[in-house]
């Protein structure tokens, strides 16, 4: 049964900016730093940590901007994330359980299952793709399906997106 965790595995989340003010804000990339994916034949489970979520950098027109955020205000969001968006000590960790995994013969595969997050599951699909040597799946969460609030502040003109990317990859 291969097992993967976050050093040899990648979960990545992509937030994106919204509101009046956007152009003061930063699309980010946030890595998950502590999750234990377990894949045997054709069931795959995985169990995020919340509170390892931590940003890696801004995003600015899909591209990473590493020197628009300091060390403070990347602490700063991952602390909100945790207190304010996802609040693990009130809703555990974050955990997907599949109940399909087929292979297709690009060598992806075609993965549906139950997702629990904040409390609330619900059901999602996903598709992964070769490349560079690794399994990548890529998956657009709706907050509010998860009865997550998006991040919001100074009365809402400065906000995230409800949408957010979820980004998996594993080596092959």
């Amino acid at each position: 049964m291969p097992s993967y965790a976050a050093d040899t595995a990648e979960c990545l989340v992509f937030t994106y900016k919204d509101g009046l003010l956007s152009k003061m804000a930063h699309d980010l990339k946030i890595r998950v730093g502590s999750f234990d994916a377990r894949w045997e034949g054709d069931s795959l489970r995985v169990e995020a940590d919340p509170r390892s979520l931590a940003v890696v950098n801004a995003m600015s027109n899909g591209a990473e901007n590493p020197s628009a955020l300091s060390d403070k205000d990347k602490a700063k969001i991952a602390d909100n994330i945790g207190k304010s968006v996802l609040k693990p000590a009130k809703y555990g960790a974050i955990v997907f359980e599949s109940t399909k995994l087929e292979s297709r013969d690009d060598g992806g595969y075609d993965i549906e299952g139950t997702l629990e997050l904040h409390g609330t599951k619900r059901p999602i699909a996903a598709s992964t793709a070769l490349q560079d040597g690794r399994q990548v799946a890529e998956v657009k969460l709706n907050q509010p399906d998860f009865g997550i609030t998006p991040y919001s502040a100074m009365m809402g003109t400065l906000k995230v997106q409800p949408v957010v990317t979820v980004r998996f990859s594993v080596p092959v």
